[in-house]
């Protein structure tokens, strides 16, 4: 496994895992066309392309001798839902179901962390799903706290998000 910055013909790939760990984690019971259409709609390639050109992006993909298997994307000058939080963002953070448990997430977050303390930020924050308790035990044994709450929005629609941050030393 090696972490590497993607490139643009990697777009397709990340729109994938995107999707598959989008739909995996959030949609237990089945996909509706308003789901469906929000993360086709989220996750195209082109979207990606602008996010790998975008410089206040900063994303390292894992990559095994098939492909990407997980990626993580930090954003700079994000405003926190919350106050206390610095402006990066862990914004992205996605592993194929099967690849987690590989200390697959631990290297990506390792790496992003690094990033934010290069970019001499004091903490790093992130906000998921309240309801998704793997991310939230896996960010808490990662030195997370919880710092408060927020609203993830689809068009009229809001589903509860709790808000985590490290201190960076």
């Amino acid at each position: 496994m090696t972490l590497r910055r993607p490139k643009i013909t990697d777009a397709s790939s990340i729109a994938a895992i995107s999707i598959e760990v989008w739909v995996g984690t959030y949609l237990k019971r089945g996909v509706s066309a308003f789901f469906a259409d929000y993360a086709l709609e989220e996750f195209q390639p082109s979207n990606i392309e602008k996010l790998i050109l975008d410089p206040t992006q900063f994303i390292i993909a894992s990559e095994n001798e098939e492909g990407i298997d997980g990626f993580i994307r930090v954003s700079s000058g994000s405003i926190a839902p919350v106050p206390g939080c610095s402006e990066f963002e862990i914004a992205t953070f996605y592993v194929q179901p099967r690849h987690q448990g590989k200390g697959i997430g631990k290297r990506l977050l390792n790496a992003a962390l690094q990033f934010c303390r290069d970019q001499q930020a004091a903490s790093v924050w992130l906000a998921t799903n309240a309801e998704n308790d793997p991310a939230i035990a896996f960010y808490l044994a990662q030195g997370f706290d919880h710092v408060g709450e927020t609203h993830f929005r689809i068009e009229n629609q809001k589903y509860l998000n709790n808000v985590y941050s490290v201190h960076l030393a």
